[in-house]
């Protein structure tokens, strides 16, 4: 039997909780300390690569575009957005747990092809709203994996990113006509009534699946400004 070991540990801020980094042979886990099941895994990543290939399609060949990925988690998405931007693009990758940024740099590199090390990727430690807090029209592609589940879109208490305040500085901080793209572990239709209020266009979702063409149906949340 493979062994499983333990490489690393992590605070999520504000009492989130514990994130573990391990490795089982040649697979890379993160997972929540005392939560069941995987919050990520280097071997399923299908639905995070689409997350950048389709909300960065209509940026395909352009120059100087500037892209935003929300979450690093095993630096997918990232390589995605680079693979779908030209040499002139700027991609900013915003991760709220300093140590995830540090684990690509380290063990889970080589997962997707070290993203970290292209120059045109600048990384934002902390908080991701508050890049949106000024409002201006910044990113021409923004993508978001920073929730499970659509039950933050719909929580009326909720203060995360998705409060209908929120995606309103959203659509402030996209250049015209400029995407944003959500990822979540499954629909929830509302959200797509939030995106409306919140002044987007052309709202749509597509079900992606997370490896390869099987397993589990992801959806992706496309909106423009």
């Amino acid at each position: 039997m493979i062994p499983t070991n333990l490489l690393g540990t992590a605070n999520i801020p504000n009492d989130g909780g514990e994130l573990q980094l391990s490795q089982r042979g040649n697979d890379f886990v993160i997972g929540l300390k005392g939560e069941p099941g995987e919050l990520m895994t280097s071997r399923v990543h299908s639905s995070e690569l689409a997350l950048a290939e389709l909300g960065c399609a209509h940026i395909d060949g352009v120059e100087n575009t500037r892209v935003l990925v929300g979450g690093m988690g095993m630096g997918f998405t990232l390589a995605a957005a680079l693979k779908a931007t030209t040499g002139s693009a700027e991609v900013h990758v915003a991760e709220l747990v300093p140590e995830i940024i540090e684990w690509n740099k380290g063990p889970l590199g080589e997962c997707a092809g070290q993203p970290l090390d292209d120059e045109r990727v600048r990384v934002k430690l902390g908080d991701i709203a508050a890049l949106f807090n000024t409002k201006q029209a910044t990113y021409d592609a923004i993508l978001l994996d920073v929730d499970n589940g659509p039950e933050a879109f719909t929580k009326d208490d909720n203060s995360n990113l998705y409060t209908a305040e929120s995606l309103r500085a959203m659509h402030q901080t996209l250049r015209p006509k400029g995407i944003l793209a959500v990822w979540s572990a499954w629909h929830e239709p509302n959200f797509m009534k939030q995106l409306k209020k919140a002044n987007f266009k052309n709202v749509s979702f597509q079900t992606v699946r997370a490896h390869k063409g099987k397993g589990s149906k992801h959806t992706i949340y496309l909106a423009q400004k």
